[in-house]
C-alpha cells in the first residue's frame, strides 16, 4: 500500500459532493488516491433550486488536483432511475468495483423552519426535508450496495449532524439527522455477513461555504466571524471531515466500527489527522467546557 495514497486503486461515490462536507470528503478521498464519482444537482449545466455557485465539476477538479481522479455526474438522488443509471455507469467503467459509498445528500437548509413546533409547521415542506435528507440516501444505497456485496468488501458512510440522541432543535431537522444514523445501523446489520461496513459520521461546527456566507466571511477571513459567534473559533473545515472518512476507508479493521455513529472529534484521536491549519478541533470538548451548562450534555450515542 502506498502510504501517501492508501486508497490508490479504490473507487468511491460521494452522493451530494457539490459543497460542504460532501466536497471535503470527495477531495480528501482523492488526496488518498481514490477515483471519486462526485454527484449532485448543481452543475455547470445549471444550478439546483438551492441556487448556489458551487458545482460538482469544481469538486471533481479539486479531487483530480489532489492526486485522485474526479468524475462529475449530474444526478438527482431522489430519482431512482437517475441513480440506477449512475451505478450502472460506475459498474461499467470500474469493472463492477465500488469501495466507498458516501451518502451526503442534504439540501434542506432553505426548507428548515427553526422557529415553530411540529403542529405549526408547513407539512409539505417538512416532508420535503425528509425526502431530500433520508429518501435520497435509501435510494442511493439500494442501487449501489450490490456492487459492494458482490465483492464482499466496502464502506458505507452516512453523513449526519450529531452522533447522540440529543434533540437537534426542531422536529423535521431532528428526525432527518437522527434517522440517517439509523440508516447506518440498519445497513450495518444487513451488510455485516457480506463483509461490508456502514457507519454514520458527524463533523463539529462545520465551516462550510454556506456558513461562511452566513457570517459574511471567507475561509481566509473566517476568524473575523468569531466576534459574531465565539463558538465559531472552534469550527472545522470540510477537509477535517474528509480526512476522517479517508482514514476510515483506509483502515483494514474498519469492520470493528460498523454500525456506530462516529465523529471527527473522536476519530482524530485514533487516526492522528489534522485540519488544514494543523489544528485538531474537538467540538465535543468545547461543548463540555462552554455549552453543557446551558444546553445540557451532548447525550448518549444513538
Amino acid at each position: 500500500m502506498n502510504d501517501r495514497q492508501p486508497l490508490a486503486g479504490k473507487v468511491a461515490l460521494v452522493a451530494g459532493g457539490t459543497r460542504g462536507g460532501g466536497r471535503g470528503i470527495a477531495v480528501e478521498l482523492g488526496a488518498a488516491g481514490a477515483t471519486v464519482y462526485v454527484t449532485g444537482r448543481s452543475s455547470t449545466a445549471g444550478r439546483s433550486d438551492l441556487d448556489r455557485p458551487e458545482t460538482i465539476e469544481e469538486t471533481a477538479a479539486r479531487v483530480t488536483a489532489t492526486g485522485g481522479t474526479g468524475i462529475a455526474v449530474r444526478t438527482d438522488h431522489s430519482d431512482p432511475e437517475q441513480v440506477r443509471a449512475l451505478v450502472d455507469r460506475i459498474a461499467a467503467e470500474q469493472d463492477g468495483r465500488l469501495d466507498v459509498l458516501v451518502n451526503s445528500v442534504w439540501g434542506g437548509d432553505a426548507l428548515t423552519d427553526w422557529e415553530h413546533p411540529l403542529w405549526e409547521q408547513d407539512l409539505d415542506t417538512g416532508l420535503r426535508v425528509l425526502r431530500r435528507a433520508v429518501e435520497t440516501h435509501i435510494i442511493t444505497s439500494r442501487f449501489a450496495l450490490p456492487l459492494m456485496v458482490a465483492r464482499r468488501s466496502g464502506l458505507v458512510v452516512e453523513v449526519t449532524d450529531g452522533n447522540t440522541a440529543r434533540y437537534r432543535g426542531v422536529f423535521f431537522y431532528d428526525i432527518a439527522k437522527s434517522t440517517v444514523i439509523r440508516l447506518a445501523v440498519a445497513q450495518a446489520a444487513e451488510l455485516k455477513p457480506h463483509g461490508v461496513a456502514a457507519v454514520a459520521i458527524t463533523p463539529g461546527f462545520l465551516r462550510s461555504e454556506a456558513m461562511l456566507d452566513h457570517f459574511g466571511v471567507t475561509e481566509a477571513t473566517w476568524r473575523d466571524a468569531i466576534a459574531q459567534d465565539p463558538h465559531f473559533a472552534h469550527s472545522e473545515t470540510p477537509a477535517y471531515l474528509g480526512r476522517a472518512v479517508a482514514a476510515l476507508a483506509a483502515d483494514p479493521r474498519v469492520m470493528a466500527k460498523t454500525g456506530r455513529a462516529l465523529a471527527t472529534w473522536g476519530l482524530y484521536k485514533e487516526y492522528g489527522f489534522t485540519d488544514v491549519d494543523g489544528t485538531q478541533p474537538d467540538f465535543a470538548a468545547h461543548w463540555a467546557d462552554a455549552l453543557e451548562e446551558e444546553h445540557g450534555p451532548l447525550g448518549d450515542p444513538l
